[in-house]
């Protein structure tokens, strides 16, 4: 299963995948960097700062992934119980890409219909692009 993360909520469309890799199904996400946060881009760009300047040394952590594919991944992690068996082979079986790579360019690939933020009332939202681009400046 190839999904196309191209303006999808970037929650619901984790949660999807999360589900479909439990049950053992390999998904393959392209298009990370396009995925969306709804919300106030302030407030979201404020509560990721403080997040990355969270702790008392670089070397401790927590740590963040700063490219939008990790990143992807990471939240897709944090919907799988991977501390368990079960939850650790579902995390191998994703996969995450920024752009579309070579080997899916003639494939079809999947929008899941309840993800798109056309469906959302407001307008309010951020590129996981952008938030990466602002994790790298403040390091």
């Amino acid at each position: 299963m190839i999904v196309d993360a191209s303006n999808m909520i970037l929650g619901r469309m984790v949660s999807y995948v999360a589900k479909k890799a439990l049950l053992g199904e390999k998904v393959d996400i392209v298009n990370c960097e396009k995925a969306v946060i709804t919300g106030n881009k302030k407030s979201i760009f404020e509560k990721y700062k403080q997040r990355n300047e969270r702790g008392p040394r670089p070397t401790k952590g927590p740590f963040i992934p700063k490219m939008p594919d990790r990143f992807v991944r990471r939240c897709i992690r944090g919907m799988l119980p991977y501390k368990q068996e079960k939850g650790r082979k579902a995390f191998k079986r994703v996969m995450c890409y920024i752009g579309i790579p070579d080997e899916f360019k003639d494939k079809k690939t999947e929008t899941i219909e309840n993800c798109n933020v056309s469906k959302v009332p407001s307008l309010k939202y951020v590129y996981i692009s952008e938030i990466c681009k602002l994790m790298k400046e403040r390091k």
